[in-house]
């Protein structure tokens, strides 16, 4: 960390292929709720080249000095201040958003985190809204790599709350909140952008 601002490789190298599907899938006007914003990375590289979009980064409280760090460095427009958001325990912010944005945090969550997440995701997106989730996934329990497995099974070993999420456990809680899976995009090293879109009407195709 220097000057007070945080700074994680992976968010760095993994930021261009990212914002090159966030481009495409994210390309309508609209306000964004990024939970998981992490070291704010991501919030300030996408805010800047995607100011179409009114980028809003939440996580837990430890992560505020962090992010507003590189927040009132770059001072963009369409950047928010920073939001405490634990998704189990916190009031999430008032809706609707047209995106939700979360990467590399399932993985680390505890699976009532995950549940919270998606049921907050289908409560505050817009009708027709996405929620991109980037991060290692399994496909129909086994890992897309095996480099996933040796990180599964590191997850696991520091703490048995966590592990790769399995895609037909996420499809699971995302169909119970509204959510239809609308794309699967593969990423570098072995991770995946999902993307799920809010019905327009409850229980609708």
């Amino acid at each position: 960390m220097s000057s007070g601002k945080p700074f994680a490789p992976a968010a760095e190298e993994n930021r261009e292929p990212i914002l090159g599907v966030l481009r495409e899938q994210f390309a309508t006007p609209g306000r964004v709720l990024e939970v998981g914003a992490g070291t704010g990375q991501h919030a300030i590289h996408f805010a800047a080249a995607l100011p179409h979009l009114d980028w809003l980064p939440t996580d837990v409280q430890s992560s505020r000095a962090g992010v507003e760090a590189w927040r009132t460095e770059v001072a963009l427009p369409n950047l928010r201040p920073f939001r405490a958001l634990d998704v189990r325990t916190d009031a999430w912010p008032e809706g609707p958003f047209d995106y939700v944005y979360s990467a590399n945090t399932v993985h680390i969550m505890h699976w009532p985190a995950v549940e919270a997440l998606f049921a907050g995701a289908g409560r505050v997106l817009a009708p027709q809204g996405l929620f991109a989730l980037y991060g290692p996934f399994a496909h129909d329990g086994r890992h897309t790599a095996d480099s996933n497995e040796r990180f599964d099974r590191a997850l696991r070993q520091q703490d048995p709350g966590m592990g790769v999420r399995d895609r037909a456990d996420l499809e699971a809680l995302a169909a119970g909140e509204g959510l239809v899976l609308a794309a699967v995009i593969d990423m570098p090293v072995n991770n995946q952008i999902l993307f799920w879109r809010r019905r327009s009407v409850p229980g609708a195709g």
